[in-house]
C-alpha cells in the first residue's frame, strides 16, 4: 500500500499540477472515442497499450473480457455497453483479448477453477468458446491452445455484442464499428482481426501464430 499512496501523492503534485486545465475540462464531461472491453489482468493496461489520455477510452474490464448475452439479471457489462453507446455515443467498440490469459487457461483446464465456484460459474459464459476449441482444435495443447482460445473468444464476444439491442441498432445505422484485438504481452504487439481473410493481422510488424476462423 505504501507504494500506492506514494503514487497518489506524485499524481497530485506532479501530473495533476502540470495538467490542471486538462483535468478541469475532463471534470465537465467525457467524450471517449471508443469502448474498450478487455480482461482484468493487471498486465493489460488499455491506456498504455493505446497511448491514450484520460477521457479518451471508456473501459470495461472483467475476468476474461467476457460479454454476457443481453437479458441476464442486472448485468454491469450490459449497462456499461448501453451507456457507452446510447449516452456517450462511442463510434467504436474494441474487444481485446491477450496472451497468457488466466481465464482462458481455466477454460481450457477446468481444474484450475477448483475451489473458485464464482469463477467457474462466470466461465459458463464462455461455453461457446470452449465448444469451438473442443470441436476444432483437438491437435493443440498448452500455451498454443490457450492463445487460440483467447482469439476465438474475442470473436465470440463480437458476435454476442451484436445481440445487444443498442449495439444492433447502431450497427444497422452505420454509426458503430466493432473491432477484435489480441494483445501479445510478451512482445508488446497488438493484432486486429481481419474479417476479409479470417485472421488476426499485426497492427505493427511482428508476426504471430494466429488462429483462422473456421
Amino acid at each position: 500500500m505504501k507504494s500506492l499512496v506514494q503514487g497518489v501523492r506524485r499524481f497530485r503534485t506532479e501530473v495533476f499540477a502540470q495538467q490542471r486545465e486538462y483535468f478541469k475540462k475532463l471534470a465537465a464531461g467525457q467524450h471517449p472515442q471508443a469502448l474498450f472491453i478487455t480482461c482484468s489482468d493487471s498486465r493489460v493496461v488499455p491506456n498504455i497499450i493505446t497511448q491514450t489520455a484520460p477521457g479518451e477510452l471508456f473501459v470495461l474490464r472483467n475476468a476474461g473480457n467476457i460479454v454476457p448475452p443481453p437479458g441476464m439479471m442486472a448485468s454491469g457489462e450490459a449497462a456499461t455497453i448501453e451507456f457507452a453507446v446510447e449516452h456517450l455515443n462511442v463510434e467504436h467498440i474494441i474487444v481485446c483479448g491477450h496472451t497468457q490469459c488466466g481465464a482462458m487457461k481455466a477454460l481450457v483446464n477446468p481444474e484450475i477453477a477448483e475451489g473458485m465456484p464464482v469463477v467457474r460459474d462466470w466461465l459458463k459464459y464462455a461455453e461457446s468458446t470452449r465448444r469451438i476449441l473442443k470441436d476444432n482444435y483437438q491437435d493443440y495443447t498448452g500455451d498454443a491452445l490457450v492463445n487460440i482460445a483467447a482469439q476465438e473468444h474475442v470473436l465470440m464476444q463480437l458476435e454476442i455484442l451484436q445481440t445487444h439491442p443498442v449495439v444492433a441498432s447502431r450497427l444497422v445505422q452505420g454509426k458503430l464499428t466493432l473491432h477484435g484485438w489480441m494483445y501479445k504481452m510478451e512482445a508488446g504487439e497488438v493484432f486486429a482481426y481481419d474479417d476479409t481473410d479470417g485472421h488476426f493481422q499485426p497492427l505493427a510488424e511482428e508476426p504471430m501464430e494466429v488462429a483462422a476462423r473456421k
